[in-house]
């Protein structure tokens, strides 16, 4: 498995499965959540509704509908509240879920966002680390997946997957 960061816009990804920031709902938000349904259109949000939502530290799949991507993943990373209450293993189970689906789906390529770092205020260095060596261990076991790429949404992030030890 080949790990890659780009400064990119995941929604313009011509991957396997792009892996969508989502809240337990499964109902549309804002940042990444609301650009990856906006640009899938309609029929991404009558999808997510009728999967039921979807606990912390999972992940669920759909069509991706009208993205570049076969699938949308929807991965449920954890709030932050200042580390004491498991954070950081849900946020390492909501990327290994994401893997996982993408795996049982034969898919080649998946990209993610930064998990849980916008409005969830989880610390952004500390998710890309996690992030990384989440990916790092699941690949010991990756099956079908090629390449994973981590869609950054600015330079200063770019350049923390890049000191978390991610090519460019």
């Amino acid at each position: 498995m080949n790990l890659h960061a780009l400064e990119t816009d995941i929604t313009r990804m011509e991957v396997d499965a792009i892996v969508n920031a989502a809240n337990d709902l499964l109902v549309p938000g804002g940042g990444v959540d609301g650009a990856i349904n906006r640009a899938a259109g309609p029929e991404l949000e009558t999808a997510m509704r009728a999967l039921g939502g979807c606990p912390t530290g999972e992940a669920r799949i759909t069509p991706a509908f009208k993205l570049r991507a076969r699938h949308v993943i929807h991965a449920v990373g954890p709030i932050w509240h200042g580390g004491q209450r498991g954070e950081p293993e849900l946020l390492a189970s909501a990327y290994r879920s994401a893997l996982t689906l993408a795996r049982e789906h034969r898919c080649q390529s998946i990209a993610f966002p930064a998990i849980s770092t916008g409005v969830y205020g989880y610390p952004l260095a500390d998710a890309a680390e996690i992030a990384v060596a989440t990916c790092r261990e699941f690949a010991l076991h990756s099956g079908p997946i090629q390449d994973v790429y981590f869609a950054c949404f600015s330079s200063p992030t770019l350049e923390l997957y890049r000191r978390a030890g991610v090519a460019t």
